[in-house]
């Protein structure tokens, strides 16, 4: 605990990218709940732009509240 779970359209995120996404990640979570490093758990999903309505935007956004259920929303 916690576990962070992106989704995103195809992107080619390099070795270099992906150790910078992890330690920011990583660190804005462990800073916000307190939790040691190896407590964090983060996942890709990728997802097509054809298909981001039906499997990211409708269940996971758009019928959520705030705050508890959605730190943010997209402007879109």
């Amino acid at each position: 605990m916690p576990h962070v779970e992106i989704s995103h359209f195809p992107a080619e995120l390099d070795a270099t990218a992906r150790a910078r996404l992890d330690a920011d990640i990583t660190a804005a979570v462990t800073r916000a709940f307190g939790v040691r490093d190896g407590a964090v758990s983060i996942g890709l999903a990728v997802v097509p732009k054809a298909e981001w309505t039906e499997h990211v935007y409708r269940p996971l956004v758009s019928g959520r509240a705030e705050p508890s259920g959605l730190l943010r929303r997209p402007d879109y």
